[in-house]
């Protein structure tokens, strides 16, 4: 197996200056039930209706057993993204590469989370930027798609400034804290951000 149980880390591991991007791990529980837990307030606008049930151990072994079955099947990847200082790592969100579409579309949906205490200190910006290379060149996709609540001007930032554009509007488009909600759809094609990091390297 690619993720073999036994490892003791996954064998992908994306890094930024600051950041550092992996699949779970077991040793993981605690870290995210505390981060999750304190940030439940922040975190309910923007996402699916989940209970403190939804933060039991149980529910994060399976977590983690998805998340390493789909990265070997290449279909989603779960990261979770950490504060890297020296040997310390500190765990502060998460960020979800879903739906890898292969053939004709070449595609794959990104979302991502983050900790109350640790947003707007542009360490989702980092991350998102840190996984583009392995979208695009490890997983060799063509289209990276994103969506985000007309609101969430954090949202917005963090995918512009990273090269993502504005593609449209999607009416009643994901379930958001028990709600059908709309939401704004950007886009990033290969094309953009290799003119991007060619024009960041002149």
């Amino acid at each position: 197996m690619l993720w073999p149980w036994s490892s003791p880390a996954p064998l992908i591991a994306l890094r930024g200056p600051r950041v550092l991007l992996r699949l779970p791990q077991m040793a993981d529980f605690e870290p995210w039930y505390t981060l999750r837990h304190s940030s439940r307030d922040f975190l309910r606008p923007f996402e699916p209706r989940w209970t403190e049930a939804d933060l039991g151990r149980r529910v994060f072994v399976t977590r983690v057993k998805r998340a390493r079955e789909e990265a070997e099947e290449g279909s989603d990847y779960s990261f979770f993204i950490f504060l890297a200082d020296g040997q310390r790592e500190t765990l502060v969100g998460g960020i979800t590469l879903s739906n890898v579409r292969r053939r004709a579309a070449q595609f794959v949906n990104l979302g991502y989370w983050m900790g109350q205490q640790f947003a707007g200190q542009g360490l989702m910006s980092e991350a998102v930027g840190v996984s583009l290379p392995f979208i695009f060149d490890t997983l060799d996709l063509h289209r990276v798609h994103a969506a985000f609540l007309p609101g969430n001007t954090a949202s917005r930032r963090v995918l512009e400034k990273n090269g993502f554009a504005e593609e449209g509007f999607a009416e009643k488009y994901l379930q958001i804290n028990g709600r059908w909600e709309d939401h704004v759809l950007f886009g990033l094609t290969k094309e953009r951000y290799e003119m991007d990091r060619y024009l960041r390297r002149v």
